[in-house]
């Protein structure tokens, strides 16, 4: 830590003394579940809470440090899980609004905040005596515990050694300086993605221009242009991914092409955002961090604690879907343009951004099915009370009781009690679904509180989306996407709530990234099961299920054309894995970054215009924000392990309360307190995932 910052925090410690009592991140909230109290906190609060918080971990881990007891499970183990505790929460607070409702003024406190925190993880990382401490119990203890004791032993002695506690002084300062930097260039990056994808916003002049949509879809962009300061009456905003979900309905062709190009070049270098100089600098930093470390490349270092362990293994395994996968596409996509010409002519050339337009024409005529006719049967608070939570309630026995006495962070976010089938409470659990601009693209499941047995401390979960949010008095209407993907995060959520473990380090969510992603894609498994679905699908209006024949042709519809969601998957998993094979030697510039990205996806037989990749490097925030560099394959390869799930429960009965008692007992409620193999081996029964299961499922 430079002497500077030292100085600075010393004396804003002592300046904030007085109030620290007063100050409501440092001191238990007294509301159910010690659920933060948003009613109370304030931005000025965080920056002395972090300061105090970061004081009181370094003296707690000076403490077990220094110790002149010998080292043992209890007064070095046990005591470093029970460090930072106050941190913790006050970082969970912290990071939950930088997430989702990011102002100008907690981005100045992230920015001041970041390097505390980095400054503290490396002096933790690389404190050679608290290493000698955790050493001594792992050489002289590990074989004589067992259960949870031994794991966490076991994940504590790991993380130390993976972040470089045995390397010599001279790498140590090498790394530590990495570390630093990484965390500046992150901050960088979220700062910037998220003002280039704002920024990116198609405006459009003519009510005209805009045929093709739907009354809703007017009227959301009428209140996206106004909420963006009114450029023009009418705005498309470009969602994180690279396709764009209004291109499915823009009668005007260049209109689509400009929404198309937005969406591609928001940080590419083409306009006044540019991410690329980030991406080489932190794809170098990995590659030299991982080089420090005896690996030759990133994904070697990143995927030794993983599920599929090595990068031969993972490529093994998309290989065999880009075999299978590519002469589908390839149908795929003339099947699209011959249709396309029996109107625009035998000449037309079908472009990326005429894709959606042209393939859900087809599917209506084919199927006779469009996403408008079944929007109003997916209200968002149908879909979460009478679909997410039912379907919890009837494989798990779980019910659900809206809090509106607990303040959050957004009007726009609820919660709710979460109630074990006994009637005893289990968890909370907060939603928060509509885009704004202070929220970054995506969603995601966190936590407020992570559940643990020692601490006696229930877990306090939610979930983040971005849906658009109707005018007042209307109703939200979902797509199927936007259904699937609520399924999805709470199936995440799912994890968290129904942890039943000692440690907070290993509950919950705390596994490798290659499971971490298997419940919830399972948990998207129920929104199509036709007694879930009867249940959620009701019309905004009527209240009246979705009828048969519609049901009928959009469950058939889900499977349409399913080439372009797989290419699109694989593409972004290789752009990863290609940055992340790399030599620090070898890593572009960011001037040759976009030629890079061409030649890593020709290589592997994904360079295809008609499919690009779902995230391109310039704003693939899950490998440059997130924590998934050189692990966005996860998301296929837990697709396999939640598809063998799913088959089981097919056959024991899919709503079957024993199978997900089952389930839980076996997977949910172990956090990562067991090997992870084991866990779905002991569920399913098998010994390896039949990962062709996988094309099957996707109708393939």
């Amino acid at each position: 830590m430079s002497t500077a910052i030292a100085s600075a925090m010393l004396a804003s410690f002592s300046a904030c003394q007085q109030t620290n009592s007063e100050n409501p991140l440092l001191k238990e909230s007294g509301l159910p579940f010690g659920a933060p109290d948003f009613s109370k906190i304030e931005n000025k609060d965080y920056l002395p809470a972090f300061e105090t918080a970061i004081k009181q971990t370094r003296d707690e881990i000076s403490k077990i440090a220094e110790s002149k007891d010998s080292a043992t499970f209890e007064n070095t183990i046990i005591a470093y899980e029970d460090c930072g505790k106050q941190l913790d929460r006050v970082s969970r607070v912290f990071f939950a609004l930088t997430e989702a409702d990011k102002t100008p003024e907690l981005a100045e406190i992230e920015k001041k905040v970041q390097p505390m925190l980095t400054d503290l993880e490396n002096e933790i990382s690389f404190n050679k005596p608290l290493f000698e401490r955790i050493k001594k119990v792992y050489d002289s203890q590990y074989e004589q515990l067992t259960g949870e004791d031994q794991k966490l032993l076991e994940e504590t002695y790991k993380e130390f050694v993976r972040k470089g506690a045995l390397l010599p002084d001279d790498k140590m300062d090498r790394m530590k300086a990495i570390n630093l930097r990484i965390s500046d260039l992150q901050q960088q990056w979220g700062d910037l993605l998220q003002e280039a994808t704002n920024e990116a916003v198609v405006w459009v002049d003519k009510k005209e221009e805009l045929s093709g949509l739907s009354p809703a879809d007017l009227e959301q962009c009428s209140k996206d242009a106004e909420s963006r300061g009114g450029k023009a009456p009418y705005a498309i905003v470009i969602v994180n991914t690279t396709q764009q979900p209004l291109l499915t309905s823009l009668d005007n062709r260049d209109l689509r092409r400009r929404v198309y190009e937005a969406s591609i070049h928001r940080s590419d270098g083409t306009g006044k955002y540019n991410t690329y100089a980030i991406v080489s600098e932190m794809a170098k930093l990995r590659a030299e961090k991982a080089e420090l470390m005896g690996y030759p490349n990133y994904a070697s270092y990143s995927l030794e604690n993983t599920m599929a362990k090595t990068p031969d293994n993972v490529y093994a395994f998309l290989k065999n879907l880009i075999a299978q996968y590519s002469p589908k596409a390839d149908a795929e996509t003339k099947a699209i343009e011959e249709f396309a010409r029996k109107t625009e002519g035998p000449d037309f050339k079908l472009e990326p951004y005429d894709r959606f337009y042209y393939s859900a024409k087809m599917k209506k005529e084919q199927l006779n099915v469009s996403d408008e006719e079944v929007k109003p049967y997916f209200n968002v608070d149908s879909v979460l009370i009478n679909g997410v939570f039912y379907a919890a309630n009837r494989v798990y026995g779980l019910t659900f009781k809206e809090r509106k006495d607990i303040p959050l962070y957004h009007s726009d976010m609820k919660a709710f009690e979460v109630f074990d089938k006994d009637g005893k409470s289990k968890a909370l659990f907060c939603c928060d679904y509509f885009r704004r601009p202070t929220k970054r693209g995506g969603a995601w499941m966190d936590g407020f509180a992570k559940q643990s047995r020692r601490y006696k401390q229930l877990p306090i979960i939610f979930n983040v989306c971005n849906n658009a949010k109707a005018p007042e008095g209307k109703p939200s209407l979902l797509t199927w996407d936007e259904v699937t993907t609520m399924f999805h995060e709470f199936g995440h959520a799912l994890h968290g709530i129904l942890s039943d473990c000692e440690y907070n380090r290993l509950s919950g969510t705390s596994v490798a990234r290659d499971f971490v992603e298997m419940p919830s894609q399972f948990n998207e498994s129920f929104a199509s099961i036709p007694e879930i679905f009867d249940h959620y699908a009701l019309h905004y209006q009527t209240g009246e299920p979705m009828p048969d024949n519609l049901k009928e042709r959009m469950l058939k519809s889900i499977n349409f054309q399913p080439a372009y969601a797989l290419g699109e998957n694989l593409a972004a998993t290789c752009l990863d894995l290609a940055w992340h094979m790399l030599p620090s030697k070898d890593v572009p510039s960011a001037e040759k970054a976009a030629t890079f990205e061409t030649e890593a996806l020709k290589e592997v037989g994904l360079l295809n215009d008609q499919i690009p990749p779902r995230y391109r490097t310039s704003y693939f925030n899950h490998v440059w924000g997130g924590g998934y560099a050189a692990g966005y394959y996860s998301y296929l390869w837990t697709e396999v392990l939640a598809v063998n799930i799913a088959d089981v429960f097919k056959q024991r009965g899919a709503l079957d309360p024993a199978t997900g008692a089952d389930f839980c007992e076996k997977v949910l409620s172990r956090g990562n307190t067991g090997d992870l193999m084991q866990m779905f081996s002991d569920f399913t029964g098998m010994a390896q995932p039949d990962a062709a299961a996988l094309l099957k499922a996707r109708g393939m």
